[in-house]
């Protein structure tokens, strides 16, 4: 049976790193659920307070770092609050239509259309379009970054107990 859990552990990892090309699958209720289904299945007295207390804290970083990296990137290249809220829609959309890269082309459109239907120049609007791909880039990079810190610390403190 532990064998099972350790399949379904590992496993959801991995579903968590596949979420960063498909947002539509939540990583962090994956990781979660890897770290829970040890605790609960295996050995509920291995995991430390530090490392309940530290894997929540890089957690909640790990749902900011994603929503300001994007706010931000579209903000700072010159994006409406309409290219913002498109941008995360495309996201979403494109997590169905031409998967993986559904996720990086219908946001850059999305926003690219928004920003000319603004009246925005065909300068400004390509702009604020490539803020919304280094965004989703960019915080898909941090999520990536923060899961694998999770995955390592609990791999510390299940083989190696040093958390």
């Amino acid at each position: 049976m532990e064998l099972l859990f350790w399949v379904l552990i590992v496993a959801s990892f991995i579903v968590s790193y596949v979420g960063l090309i498909f947002p539509i699958l939540p990583s962090p209720l994956f990781l979660w659920g890897s770290i829970l289904l040890y605790h609960f299945g295996i050995n509920s007295s291995n995991l430390s307070v530090w490392f309940w207390i530290t894997a929540i804290v890089l957690t909640l970083i790990l749902f900011v770092a994603d929503i300001i990296v994007n706010s931000k990137m579209v903000k700072q290249y010159g994006g409406s609050k309409w290219g913002e809220r498109v941008a995360a829609i495309g996201v979403i959309i494109g997590s169905f239509v031409i998967p993986p890269f559904g996720v990086i082309i219908l946001p850059f459109l999305f926003v690219f259309i928004v920003e000319m239907v603004q009246e925005q120049d065909l300068q400004q609007a390509w702009r604020a379009s490539v803020g919304a791909l280094l965004g989703f880039l960019g915080g898909t990079l941090a999520k990536f970054i923060i899961q694998t810190l999770i995955i390592l610390l609990f791999v510390g403190a299940v083989v190696f107990s040093f958390i």
